[in-house]
């Protein structure tokens, strides 16, 4: 039996023992394949769920994801750990650590960096997973992809020419109305940050293309002069409704 700190070896993959990383790692959608779907940086825990011959289907601990980890990455790189249970956070705890999340993710901002579907650790990340890992940044714990983080938050009523009821931090979603594709992270007044392949911003913003994956826009609803600031408003406006506002939303306790 494995006591805690112990490596993990092939003898000692058991389906329910929980481990923590001591490296980098990606993770799969699938058993097999190149399908990226997330990464767990170095600390992160995870529950064994199952063995095939190259890979162990996990589950994340500190936000439930579940995905598919090489053998080779893990074996004598996780360690033996206790189960993970959260620390619940009030509302002021969460609130005195947003500055320093915005900080984490402008410094993320400043370094090289490219779009990575799937990437959740520095400095290639996708939408979603650059803010999971600015709020991780502060042992604040979001879900993973786009669509979990819209719905694990309280929705914000916000007009489309008014965002004086959004707040630094508040997280910005763009969509359809059944499932949000995008999310980025609001700055004040207006401006986002966020992670794009492609250029959704140049709404509004003094800059027409994107230099890197991780740049900062404004929210814009009018003046909009290419296809793809109108599909880009038209993603937007789809959330917008007179009696509903824009469905913009703030992260909970």
């Amino acid at each position: 039996m494995a006591t805690l700190g112990t490596l993990l070896a092939p003898d000692l993959i058991q389906t329910g023992s929980s481990w923590q990383l001591c490296a980098d790692v990606n993770g799969y959608s699938r058993s097999d394949g190149a399908s990226l779907t997330t990464q767990a940086c170095r600390g992160r825990r995870f529950r064994i769920l199952e063995r095939q011959p190259k890979r162990i289907a996990v589950q994340l601990l500190e936000d439930g994801y579940r995905c598919w980890l090489e053998l080779e990455a893990v074996l004598g790189r996780a360690e033996r750990c206790a189960a993970w249970r959260p620390t619940p956070l009030s509302v002021t705890e969460i609130e005195r650590r947003l500055p320093s999340v915005l900080a984490w993710s402008e410094t993320a901002q400043q370094r090289p960096n490219v779009y990575l579907w799937g990437g959740t650790t520095e400095p290639d990340m996708d939408c979603s997973g650059l803010m999971q890992m600015a709020f991780a940044s502060q042992d604040i714990w979001i879900p993973r992809d786009a669509y979990q983080q819209e719905r694990f938050c309280q929705p914000v009523a916000a007009l489309p020419d008014d965002h004086s009821l959004l707040r630094p931090g508040d997280l910005l979603f763009f969509g359809t109305r059944r499932r949000c594709t995008h999310v980025g992270i609001h700055l004040g007044e207006g401006r986002y940050r966020h992670s794009s392949g492609q250029d959704h911003g140049a709404m509004g913003s003094a800059s027409t293309a994107c230099t890197a994956a991780i740049n900062t826009r404004w929210l814009a609803t009018t003046g909009l002069n290419s296809a793809a600031q109108a599909v880009w408003c038209v993603a937007m406006t789809d959330r917008i409704s007179p009696d509903a506002g824009c469905r913009m939303n703030r992260a909970p306790a």
